[in-house]
C-alpha cells in the first residue's frame, strides 16, 4: 500500500453522534485493528486477513491518583506512518526494516485526566503502549494495575511456559523463566503453580493462525509483566508478585510525568515464519547509550558438564586449552573462582589465556540480599560501589565478558539492577550475559553491551534429569517459535559427550545424535555461545562434528523459517555474510522426509550436509541441488542435520 493509501485505510465507524469504533489497517491492507468504547471503556479487537485473532479485549490502567480504565470518552486521535530502518547485530537480522501504520488515541476519564494509547499496526505485527502527560501539579504516577487483556477465539490452544511462585528452587531464587511449556494445550488449563503465564506466549488459533504475545522495551524505569491465568475469557496483563525478590521493592512500577509504559507486542499470521521472523521486539526502540564493548562470540565453559569440581586452576587451563584448540575467543570461568581459584590464580590464569590467543569470561551471583545463594563471589554485582572496583579490576586484567546469574524477580527494582550492571559494565568496555534471570525484552537495542540471558529450561537440565534429557528434541522444537523468536537466548548447548559426566562414562545418557547437537547450534541464536564442549569429546567426537563447531557462527545477517511445528520438528535457515545454515531436529517418534523449499540455495549448486542416521555416524556428505524449491531431507527421531552453502569468497 503506498503512502497515500494510508489514511484511507483508516475509517470511522460512526453511531449517532458517538465515534464507535475506528478500524486501522496495516501497510498491506491485511490487518486491521478496531478501537473502540464499550461502556465507557476501551477494546481492540484484531483481524488478519478477515479471521479474528484477537476478539473484543480490554485497555486501561490504574493508579493512584486515578482510575484509567473507566467512565473513559475519546478526545481525539491522529495517524501517521511508522518507518524504521536500521542495523543492528547480535539479533537474528544484521538489518531491521518494519513499517506500520501509526494510530494515537487521546482519552479521558471522568475525573478528567487524559492519557494517549499509541499504537503501531504493522503487516504481521501490532504494538501499543499507554503514554501518560504530567497531571497538572502530579509530576509521578504509581501504575497500581493494568486491565490490559488478550481475549483469544474459543478454539484456541497453547504453547506457555507458567510463572513459578516466588522464593522457592534452588536457594529461593526463582521466578527465573526455566519451567516447562504446554503442548497445544486448551486455555483453561490451569498454570502449574496458579501464578500465571511468562512472556512470551504463543497461540494457536486453531486453523486460522498463530498469535505470540509478548512485551519490549522495558528498562530500569517500568516492572517486568506477565500473562494472569485464563478467567473470564482472556488473559489480563499482570505485574510482579510482592513476594519476589524476598519482598523487596514495590510490585507496581513508579513513573515520572511525562511517561509511559513499555510496548506490549502482538505478532501474528496464518503460518510460523513471521512468528520466526520478526523484529518487533526491537522495532520501536532506541539505544539508551553508547558502548565501546566487543562481543567475544565462542567459548568453552567447563561448568556445563564437568561441574563444579572443575573450577580449579587446572581444569580451567584445560579448557582454555580446548577454546586455542577450537579457534574460539573465551572459556568461561563459572561460580566459585573467588574461593577456588582465587584472584591471584584469575590473574594468572588470565595471562595464560592471552599467551593461547584466548580471554577468560567470568562468573558472578547478582545476589545481595534476596535469596539464599553461597556460590561465590557474592554481594559484587548488587551495589554500585563494588560493582565498579570489580569492573576496572576484570577490564586492567583483560576480560571482555561477564556472566551474571541468580536474579529471580520482575519488579521495577530488579529492572534498574540489570541497567545498572550494563551501564557500568559499558563504561569499561565490558559485554554482559545474564543467567537465571528474566526474559529479555528488547535488550539488545537497549544496551549496546547487552549479549544474551538465558531465561529458559536450558541444557545445564541436561546434567540434572535424565527426564529433560528424554525431552531434549522436542524442548528443542519449541524455542525457535517461542523463547528464542524474541530475544537472545543463552542456552549452552551442542552437547557431544553421550553420558552427561566428566570422562564421557557416567551420568545421564543423551538421547539426542550428533547431527540434532550440529543443528541446535544454528536453531538456537545468541551471540555468545559458551558450547557444552568437553576435552573427552573433542577426542571422541566424529572428526566432521568437531570441524563444523570448529567453524560455525554465532550471529547472523538474516533468519528465515523453513518448515516445522512447535513440539514436532522445525527447519529454520540462517545466513552469515554469504554462507547459509540450514538446519533441522525431528521430536517425533517416527522419520519424516521433508521436501524443503530453499531458494537461497541454486539450481546445480553443490553443498555440504552434516547428518546422522540410527545405524550411521555422522559425516559431513556433498549433495548436489537438484530443485531448490523442493530439496529432500529425511530426519529421524531425535536426530537433525545442518546444510551448508557456504560462501565461495
Amino acid at each position: 500500500m503506498h503512502y497515500e493509501s494510508y489514511i484511507a485505510a483508516i475509517a470511522l465507524l460512526v453511531v449517532g453522534n458517538d465515534i464507535a469504533a475506528r478500524e486501522t489497517a496495516s501497510p498491506d491492507g491485511q490487518t486491521i485493528l478496531t478501537t473502540e468504547l464499550k461502556d465507557g471503556s476501551a477494546v481492540y479487537s484484531i483481524r488478519h486477513k478477515g479471521v479474528a485473532m484477537l476478539e473484543n479485549s480490554p485497555l486501561g490502567f490504574k493508579t493512584d491518583i486515578g482510575d484509567f480504565s473507566r467512565g473513559l470518552s475519546v478526545v481525539k486521535d491522529s495517524t501517521d506512518k511508522f518507518v524504521r530502518h536500521f542495523k543492528q547485530d547480535r539479533i537474528k537480522h544484521d538489518e531491521v526494516h518494519f513499517e506500520a501504520n501509526r494510530l494515537v488515541e487521546t482519552y479521558t476519564n471522568s475525573a478528567g485526566q487524559q492519557f494517549d494509547i499509541e499504537w503501531l499496526v504493522g503487516n504481521n505485527d501490532i504494538a501499543f503502549r499507554y503514554l501518560i502527560p504530567r497531571q497538572k501539579d502530579t509530576g509521578s504516577v504509581v501504575i497500581m494495575d493494568e486491565t490490559t487483556g488478550f481475549r483469544f477465539p474459543d478454539h484456541t490452544t497453547t504453547f506457555i511456559t507458567p510463572q513459578s511462585e516466588p522464593m522457592i528452587g534452588w536457594k529461593r531464587t526463582k521466578p527465573s523463566y526455566e519451567e516447562e511449556y504446554s503442548n497445544d494445550a486448551p486455555m483453561d488449563t490451569p498454570s502449574q503453580f496458579g501464578c500465571g503465564y511468562t512472556f512470551p506466549a504463543l497461540f494457536h488459533v486453531g486453523d486460522s493462525g498463530w498469535v505470540l504475545v509478548s512485551e519490549t522495551g522495558v528498562d530500569g524505569a517500568y516492572c517486568a509483566s506477565r500473562l494472569s491465568d485464563f478467567t473470564d475469557g482472556m488473559y489480563k496483563l499482570t505485574y510482579p508478585m510482592k513476594e519476589e525478590n524476598n519482598g523487596n521493592g514495590s510490585a507496581e512500577p513508579g513513573i515520572s510525568l511525562p511517561g509511559a509504559t513499555p510496548w506490549r507486542t502482538l505478532t501474528f499470521a496464518d503460518n510460523l515464519g513471521p512468528i520466526v521472523e520478526t523484529v518487533i521486539p526491537w522495532a520501536p526502540l532506541d539505544p539508551l547509550y553508547e558502548a565501546d564493548a566487543k562481543t567475544s562470540g565462542r567459548g568453552t565453559w567447563s561448568w556445563i558438564i564437568w561441574q563444579d569440581g572443575s573450577i580449579n586452576f587446572d581444569d580451567q587451563k584445560k579448557f582454555i586449552d580446548l577454546a586455542a584448540e577450537m579457534g574460539y575467543d573465551h572459556a568461561l570461568v563459572d561460580n566459585w573462582w573467588d574461593t577456588r581459584i582465587g584472584r591471584d590464580g584469575m590473574e594468572l590464569l588470565s595471562d595464560y589465556a592471552r599467551s593461547k590467543g584466548v580471554k577468560i569470561a567470568v562468573w558472578y551471583s547478582s545476589s545481595g540480599w534476596w535469596n539464599d545463594i553461597v556460590q561465590g563471589p557474592t554481594n559484587l554485582m548488587s551495589r554500585p560501589i563494588p560493582r565498579k572496583k570489580e569492573m576496572k579490576w576484570l577490564k586492567d586484567m583483560g576480560v571482555e565478558t561477564i556472566k551474571v546469574d541468580f536474579f529471580g524477580g520482575d519488579k521495577q527494582e530488579t529492572m534498574r539492577l540489570y541497567e545498572d550492571i550494563l551501564r557500568d559494565a559499558a563504561d569499561y568496555g565490558i559485554s554482559v550475559i545474564f543467567h537465571g534471570c528474566t526474559l529479555p525484552r528488547g535488550w539488545e537495542r537497549l544496551y549496546p553491551n547487552y549479549v544474551g540471558s538465558e531465561a529458559v529450561l536450558a541444557s545445564e537440565n541436561l546434567i540434572f534429569s535424565q527426564d529433560f534429557c528424554d525431552k531434549e528434541a522436542f524442548n528443542a522444537t519449541l524455542h525457535p517459535f517461542i523463547r528464542n523468536a524474541v530475544g537472545s537466548m543463552e542456552y549452552g548447548g551442542t552437547v557431544l559427550n553421550k553420558r552427561m559426566g566428566k570422562e564421557n562414562r557416567h551420568g545421564n545418557i543423551r538421547r539426542t545424535s550428533d547431527g540434532f547437537q550440529l543443528a541446535t547450534a544454528i536453531l538456537f541464536q545468541n551471540p555468545v555461545q559458551n558450547f557444552a564442549l568437553t576435552p573427552e569429546s573433542y577426542a571422541e567426537a566424529p572428526d566432521d562434528a568437531i570441524a563444523f563447531m570448529k567453524e560455525v557462527p554465532t550471529t547472523w545477517d538474516e533468519t528465515r523459517y523453513i518448515d516445522g511445528y512447535p513440539g514436532k520438528y522445525v527447519v529454520i535457515a540462517r545466513r552469515h555474510g554469504d554462507s547459509w545454515y540450514v538446519s533441522g531436529v525431528n521430536a517425533l517418534d517416527h522419520p519424516i522426509n521433508l521436501k524443503l523449499n530453499l531458494p537461497m540455495l541454486q539450481k546445480g549448486q553443490t553443498v555440504e550436509i552434516y547428518t546422522d542416521t540410527p545405524v550411521d555416524s555422522l559425516k559431513a556428505k556433498k549433495l548436489a541441488v537438484k530443485n531448490p524449491g523442493a530439496v529432500p531431507v529425511t530426519i529421524h527421531p531425535n536426530h537433525g542435520f545442518v546444510i551448508v552453502s557456504r560462501s565461495e569468497k
